[in-house]
């Protein structure tokens, strides 16, 4: 039972890290990091080194795959492929259409994991409460920016790929939200649609190779300093309470792919001013249920993490 259990967790989690990278403001590194798999994640990427390069040269495949942790890599990236494929439309649907309930729903996640996550400080002092501040304060800002007109040349597409997918793993700072704010988030996926096989390839590289330079570092993080590290990232989950927080009234509009009038620049304000300024119902009973839902679903998959560790 067990044995089918781990499997299926790990691909429940992936799902839950494409599902978060689908949307903008929402990060799959907090999914990771939150569902204790951020630190094993970050080995295997690590692992995609000259060792597995020259396994590989060698077709010794079993050793290579056992050397990249290929079964959890396999597992996590169908779990995160099975989200972006089938999950992907109806978690925009459910921005588009219920903004408020699954904006709370990720703003409880994000709370309560920030707790959870910070629970892993092994002691505090000034250097660390002063590192919370700071990814508190860099995620408020990265997530307060504005949007900009960029090139479209394929270097700048690898470099937006290089750039987002070090966002996608690091909690609390989307990676969509960054091509967002670097102008390549509808280009990208207008090329995606469009079966834009340069721009595609361009991009994929450029996540490649930011994946594998942006964990290195990371892991040498947590490796060196990982009071510092945890509580570094736990600031980038506060800071990202901004981006999330339901309640927000629309400033300015961009046009997506449909050629529709989609808000990019938002204000943060209080139900009862999001229900005089806008004239709508804030759901705040809603609102306030799924925040309670997002922070209940985290302290079950913490007990049931907890168990399959003692085990």
């Amino acid at each position: 039972m067990e044995k089918f259990l781990r499997p299926l967790l790990l691909f429940l989690k992936g799902m839950g890290m494409g599902a978060a990278d689908v949307v903008p403001g929402v990060s799959g590194g907090t999914v990771a990091l939150i569902s204790g798999i951020y630190e094993r994640l970050l080995a295997a990427l690590n692992s995609v080194d000259n060792q597995a390069v020259k396994l590989l040269i060698k077709f010794e495949i079993k050793l290579f795959w056992k050397h990249i942790d290929g079964n959890f890599l396999f597992v996590l990236v169908a779990g995160i492929a099975t989200s972006v494929i089938t999950l992907a439309k109806i978690v925009t649907y459910l921005v588009e259409i219920y903004p408020i309930q699954l904006w709370s729903f990720f703003f409880g996640l994000i709370v309560i994991s920030a707790i959870v996550v910070l629970r892993n400080v092994r002691s505090w002092s000034i250097g660390k409460i002063v590192m919370l501040l700071v990814g508190i304060v860099a995620a408020f800002l990265i997530t307060e920016a504005t949007p900009a007109a960029t090139p479209e040349s394929l270097w700048f597409v690898f470099l937006s790929g290089a750039i987002a997918i070090c966002a996608m793993i690091l909690p609390g700072i989307s990676g969509s939200f960054i091509l967002l704010i670097m102008g390549k988030y509808e280009f990208i996926f207008n090329a995606l649609n469009n079966r834009d096989i340069p721009v595609i390839l361009t991009f994929i590289v450029g996540c490649v190779v930011g994946l594998l330079s942006f964990a290195r570092v990371v892991t040498w993080l947590f490796k060196k300093y990982h009071d510092q590290a945890i509580a570094l990232l736990s600031g980038f989950m506060i800071g990202s309470l901004n981006k999330v927080w339901p309640w927000k009234l629309p400033l300015q509009f961009r046009l997506n792919s449909d050629g529709e009038q989609v808000a990019y620049m938002t204000k943060n304000v209080l139900p009862g001013e999001y229900a005089r300024e806008l004239g709508q119902n804030p759901s705040l009973f809603q609102g306030l249920l799924f925040i309670a839902l997002g922070i209940f679903i985290i302290v079950v998959i913490e007990k049931i993490a907890l168990r399959l560790k003692s085990a």
